[in-house]
This record gives structure tokens, sequence and C-alpha cells, in this order.
């Protein structure tokens, strides 16, 4: 299942383990895909992460829910998390 679909299908503790999970495999993935053929001409790696360091991680997740509040009223809180740590992925 892509990582997109296990995001829309948190809905509790355990779907959103399935999520952390994936998207942990995801950026190792794109870890060993940039050690083999390192991407230089654009600003996301192999499999879209455009964050590379914890710092980066956070700030983007960060930004990411202060400029996206259309979720903010997510009720489901294990939904909310997940967006979170995703944002953390792709925003920059």
């Amino acid at each position: 299942m892509e990582l997109i679909d296990l995001l829309e299908s948190v809905k509790d503790r355990e779907t959103f383990f399935d999520f952390a999970n994936a998207l942990l495999s995801d950026k190792e993935d794109e870890a060993r895909k940039e050690k083999e053929s390192p991407t230089i001409y654009s600003d996301k790696g192999h499999n879209g992460w455009v964050n590379n360091n914890i710092e980066g991680f956070l700030d983007s997740a960060i930004a990411f829910t202060e400029d996206n509040s259309s979720w903010i009223d997510e009720p489901n809180l294990w939904k909310k998390f997940a967006l979170f740590l995703y944002g953390g992925k792709i925003y920059e």
C-alpha cells in the first residue's frame, strides 16, 4: 500500500503505527537510493523527502501544521499526528 493511502486510512493506534512504520521504511529506502545515486539537481530525494535531518524535519512539520489549518478540525487525533509527521517529509 502506498504511503499516502496509509495516511488516509489512519483511524486508531494500530493504523497510526502502520503509517509511522511505513514512513520510516520510506526514509530508509530513500537513504539507500541516495547512497547509490545521489540526487544533485533536486530539492527532494528519490522518495520525495525534503528534509534529511531532525531539525529540518521538525521545522517542516511545524510549518506544515501552521500553514495548513484546514485539517486542524480533524476529530481523529491519530490522523492529526500522522499528518504532522507527513508534513515533515514533504513540506519545505
